[in-house]
Formats: C-alpha cells, structure tokens, sequence
C-alpha cells in the first residue's frame, strides 16, 4: 500500500491534494483494496457546498455501497469524467487517474486538521 506524502487523509479514507484554491479528493489505497472491485460510483454534489465529514457521493463495489465522507467543507465543481465508464481506475491509480472530485475550498486552513500520511498509516495498521 502507499501514503504520498503530499496528501492530507481522513479517518473515513479519504484524500484530499490542495491546489491553491481547489483541491483534488479521492479515496485511500487501503480503501480500495477494502472494497474490492469498484464496479459504479455515484456523485450527484457538482454545484453543491457539503460540509465536512458529510456525505458527498457513493462507491459501490462487487459486495457493499460504501458513502464517501467529504474531508472538509467545499463545494464540488467537478467529478472525474473518466471513473463513468472507467470505474476500475480507481482500483487502478486511486491517487492518480483515479481521483474522484475536484472542489473549491471554504477554508484552506481545514486541511491542517486532516491526517498526515505517517498519521494515516499507522491507523490502518500499515
């Protein structure tokens, strides 16, 4: 499993790579290998502001639907069109080609209160 540096977490796994103003959100590598085959992922948020720690979307998996946490609060300007048709991705390279929403932060300084990668690590016992 990997923990880049670069990412804040959430207890939730959940990543979030800031970007000025905008950040990138995903889910974990532990995550993923949780849930198993990803087969449909479910964001119906684009346009909304949602809170942290509120749902903003769904990912279903061969065996279970699982929410996704949203890791501080911001609004969803965007989902990865390519996780449509290619929900696999985020099996595949979920800190990469994988990614799940692109958001505009409400407040940057949120991001200090999330997981560092060494933090997330030793919760899921890595």
């Amino acid at each position: 499993m990997t923990f880049p540096a670069d990412l804040k977490y959430t207890k939730d796994h959940e990543w979030i790579r800031v970007e000025g103003e905008e950040a990138i959100i995903g889910i974990t590598d532990f995550a993923q290998r949780e849930l198993g085959d990803i087969v449909f992922i479910d964001i119906n948020t684009v346009g909304d502001e949602v809170s942290q720690d509120d749902v903003f979307g769904t990912v279903e998996a061969v065996k279970t639907v699982s929410d996704l946490f949203m890791p501080i609060t911001a609004t969803v300007l965007s989902v990865n069109e390519k996780i449509d048709s290619s929900p696999e991705l985020v099996n595949q390279d979920p800190y990469g080609e994988g990614w799940l929403v692109r958001v505009r932060l409400n407040n940057a300084a949120d991001v200090e209160g999330l997981l560092s990668a060494t933090d997330y690590e030793a919760q899921v016992g890595a």
